[in-house]
């Protein structure tokens, strides 16, 4: 790799995150270059967050414009892009009702006061959420609490109670569990396990909590910060199992980069929370709903969706012909441009490896490769990243010392 860009040592930023020795300057596309002008093919898409790719034609006028009008001016005074973008997250979701805050960790903590609230307001004082294992919905101490990892529980202790934790795609183990705890008034889950290796909820799991959601008459609560507005080929990827939830948070790619959350709830959630129960500073802020109001819009002119569902299924192809038959490789899964490839052992060593061959990647669950770059992949972008990441994963397996740099 090239020489560091920065001085290993950055005394001032707060050590919390391994970072390669890359700075990068700017991005057009899926692409992106660093200080010294290397030029990278961007197949993590800032972690599911650019939906448009960077400096999209239609999108950074609107924004320029925005800045330019009012950036910020406080929930004591309506808003009117607010309306513009809940009405169009409730159009496409078939919700009722759509809060606004800053991040996922945030939509998904807004979430969880929603599930207890409900179980307050039908006189249950002790409530608790179903949650599963593989899950990862944030690193605040509530979000933590849900998140199934116990490398990022480490430390932070102790962790809020009233969560139980179940296998995924086991609907005899949630039944289970709502006998055993009559206090549940929620099941909150993930449509697909982003941080937790790619795991998709299966099909028939989903209209199975569907089922069981309404027969005890307490929320499904769906996490799509990652895997929604499009990334499956669908708005949500729970459509595909033509279901609703009860209550949706989004993030990640609604701002297209720019930060944002919402929650978005449907009639048993809706009316959940009333004035003072809730609220946020930044939340709802104008260029932020700018930014949502125009990546929706942009993705419907470009059929962004199509784009996803068929440029993801060439990648996902690509990689299973590519990697076909290769000791070390469990599966390649994953829907649209949500795709992860699971190998057989840690394959962190991955990320320096094809940062050096031109493409940016991300390790998830310590052995799984993720990709979920921009939906404007073109078809000739996702060859080129099966062409780099396929013969990079070989050689690591075939790795002596096991794939250690």
């Amino acid at each position: 790799m090239n020489a560091p860009v920065a001085a290993p040592s950055e005394p001032h930023v707060m050590q919390t995150y391994g970072r390669l020795p890359i700075a990068l300057s700017h991005g057009q596309g899926c692409w992106v270059w660093d200080v010294n002008g290397r030029r990278y093919l961007d197949g993590l898409g800032g972690i599911a967050v650019n939906t448009l790719g960077h400096a999209h034609p239609r999108l950074v006028p609107a924004l320029q414009e925005q800045v330019a009008r009012m950036m910020h001016c406080s929930n004591y005074y309506h808003v009117p892009l607010q309306e513009q973008l809940a009405a169009k997250l409730c159009e496409l979701s078939g919700l009722d009702v759509a809060f606004f805050c800053n991040s996922g960790l945030e939509a998904n903590e807004a979430a969880l006061k929603i599930a207890r609230k409900y179980g307050h307001d039908r006189g249950n004082h002790n409530p608790e959420v179903l949650v599963f294992e593989g899950a990862f919905h944030g690193r605040s101490i509530a979000t933590l609490s849900a998140t199934a990892n116990p490398k990022i529980h480490a430390g932070f202790g102790p962790l809020v109670g009233g969560f139980v934790r179940v296998p995924l795609n086991d609907i005899n183990a949630v039944e289970a569990a709502l006998k055993a705890h009559p206090d549940i008034t929620a099941i909150f889950l993930e449509t697909i396990q982003g941080e937790g290796g790619v795991n998709p909820a299966r099909i028939e799991f989903l209209q199975a909590l569907r089922r069981v959601a309404d027969a005890h008459d307490i929320l499904l609560m769906l996490d799509e910060v990652q895997c929604g507005i499009g990334r499956t080929g669908k708005w949500f990827a729970h459509q595909w199992a033509g279901i609703q939830p009860d209550v949706m948070p989004l993030a990640k790619g609604l701002g297209s980069g720019v930060p944002i959350g919402a929650v978005v709830c449907g009639p048993r959630a809706a009316k959940v929370m009333q004035p003072g129960n809730h609220g946020t500073t930044f939340g709802g802020n104008p260029l932020a709903m700018r930014a949502g109001v125009e990546t929706l819009k942009i993705m419907v002119e470009d059929d962004l969706m199509a784009n996803a569902a068929q440029v993801g299924a060439e990648l996902k192809a690509a990689l299973q012909q590519g990697l076909a038959n290769v000791a070390g490789v469990v599966e390649v899964r994953g829907q649209g441009l949500m795709l992860g490839i699971e190998l057989d052992r840690p394959c962190g060593a991955l990320l320096a490896r094809a940062a050096e061959a031109g493409l940016m990647i991300s390790v998830t669950a310590e052995r799984v490769v993720r990709l979920v770059p921009a939906l404007i992949l073109s078809s000739d972008e996702a060859a080129q990243i099966a062409a780099i990441l396929c013969p990079l994963i070989k050689a690591f397996l075939s790795d002596a010392e096991g794939g250690q740099p």
